[in-house]
């Protein structure tokens, strides 16, 4: 997982440095075809956002679905916005794409 954060940030920063606009999307997990035990977890993942101590992690390691990144990524590209790299979660993933939590 470190080298996977540590590679993430060594892209975002050359994305940042062409000062392009540009919209990053940082999905934890993406539920689709192939593998289905992450399925299991979407239960706790339920509960863990309905205590109040552990809300803020599960809704940032959240999991999202296929659809709702395919969704994200259209609606990233058709709604502009102002800032110059936006950064999109988990949380964020879903409100684009109209999925719920």
């Amino acid at each position: 997982m470190h080298a996977y954060i540590a590679v993430r940030q060594e892209g975002e920063a050359l994305i940042r440095a062409t000062r392009i606009r540009a919209t990053i999307l940082r999905p934890w997990y993406i539920l689709g075809p192939g593998h289905r035990w992450p399925y299991a977890l979407l239960p706790l993942y339920a509960l863990l956002r309905g205590i109040p101590k552990t809300r803020d992690g599960a809704e940032r390691l959240g999991l999202v679905t296929r659809g709702a990144m395919i969704a994200a990524l259209v609606k990233a590209i058709e709604v502009p916005h102002s800032e110059r790299v936006r950064v999109l979660g988990v949380g964020e993933i879903r409100r684009l794409s109209g999925e719920l939590g």
